[in-house]
């Protein structure tokens, strides 16, 4: 099958008429996206938006030899002139199956908001899933999913729907995930490329016809990443929208509960929901035998608080323990980790602070903290494909 997206932004567009804000400021040129179109094999039109014929035109297609419009949005949106000779829109119901003379099969998917999915089967086997903007596939089960060629979704506004279709398998290694319905939420360009390649998923400019099965396309996800940055940068945001389009994520939690630490706790309490449920939470500095197994993806929050518990068990506290074998013993620690990093298997994503811009401490025991977590850092980002500095919210690549 081939896909021609004569739109792939939000159904408002991006820019979005009137906006004053930075992203549709800079929304130009390939940035700037219509709203959401799908022509497949010049027969099937998902979705009709303004200046569809034109769009086709643009993209080097026709609309003429189109024989069904199929509406996917939560409501059939402001009137739209429907081009001469094209048919009217209509909806497959959730859970019928239409088929084309063409051979197409196409299977509403139901979802868990207002707005209907569309499973499109072609003559040659070849799987393609469209969801609404907003939506989630609803109702899934492990195994009673055969896993598509390419899915076409809200990526950056729903990444748990790329999460729900892992899970089951319906999106594997090889599935080519595009964004659509792409809105203002995301600086448009790198920013959007970025997040986007992280969650193994890329996006394409308007008119851009795609060949089902392309899997050269698809992006390699960062097996291993290190987040850094500043208090209340951004960094833990960050590192928890890298695996938000993942299932099963298990998240290490290394400051502990701390009883009694109101203010601990509320910034506990805050991680906690902004986490998707999913997602499974130990607290813990054993990291060792967690890089070494095999599973799910690991995010670890964080290797400063790893450090610190590293330092009170060698005394490096105290000038006499440290010189004794404090210093020799924890680099003993810090070599362990690392080499568990550059042998792990699963997916892993670390944060850790960047003291080493800041004021320099006053005390002994600070320098050396701050001097220790620079080693550390440095180390660890030597075992990652990705390093990622936060500041003021904005991620910048180091390195991958």
């Amino acid at each position: 099958m081939e896909l021609t997206l004569l739109g792939t932004g939000a159904p408002a567009g991006l820019p979005r008429p009137f906006c004053p804000c930075a992203a549709c400021a800079t929304a130009l040129g390939e940035d700037a996206r219509a709203a959401t179109a799908v022509l497949v094999d010049g027969i099937l039109l998902l979705d009709l938006t303004p200046g569809a014929a034109f769009a086709a035109a643009r993209a080097g297609q026709s609309l003429a030899g189109v024989r069904q419009v199929l509406l996917s949005h939560p409501h059939d949106g402001p009137p739209v002139e429907v081009p001469a000779g094209l048919p009217q829109p209509g909806r497959v119901p959730d859970g019928r199956e239409l088929t084309l003379l063409t051979g197409h099969r196409v299977r509403a998917v139901p979802m868990d908001a207002p707005g209907t999915g569309y499973a499109v089967t072609g003559p040659d086997g070849q799987r393609v899933l469209y969801l609404p903007p907003g939506g989630a596939p609803a109702g899934l089960e492990k195994g009673a999913v055969e896993s598509y060629d390419m899915v076409l979704a809200d990526v950056l506004r729903r990444p748990d729907a790329l999460a729900r279709l892992r899970a089951v398998g319906a999106v594997g290694p090889t599935t080519d995930v595009v964004a659509v319905h792409v809105d203002h939420d995301v600086p448009p360009g790198a920013e959007v490329r970025r997040r986007l390649a992280a969650a193994g998923a890329r996006a394409v400019p308007d008119g851009t016809t795609l060949a089902v099965g392309g899997y050269e396309d698809v992006p390699d996800v960062p097996r291993r990443t290190l987040v850094l940055g500043g208090a209340r940068s951004g960094k833990s945001v960050e590192a928890e929208r890298r695996l938000e389009a993942f299932p099963d994520v298990l998240y290490v939690a290394t400051g502990g509960s701390r009883n009694g630490d109101t203010e601990w706790a509320s910034r506990v309490a805050a991680h906690r929901e902004r986490r998707p449920g999913s997602w499974r939470t130990t607290e813990t500095c054993d990291l060792v035998p967690l890089l070494k197994d095999d599973g799910a993806p690991l995010l670890v929050d964080c290797l400063s608080l790893w450090l610190t518990d590293a330092m009170d068990a060698v005394g490096a506290w105290d000038d006499a323990e440290w010189a004794g074998g404090g210093e020799r013993e924890l680099r003993s620690r810090v070599r362990e980790l690392t080499e568990a990093v550059r042998e792990a298997r699963r997916t892993v994503v670390a944060v850790s602070n960047e003291v080493g811009s800041g004021i320099v401490p006053a005390t002994a025991s600070g320098r050396r903290y701050r001097d220790e977590l620079g080693r550390l850092n440095a180390a660890f980002a030597g075992e990652c494909e990705q390093v990622v500095l936060v500041v003021a919210g904005q991620a910048m690549v180091l390195r991958g």
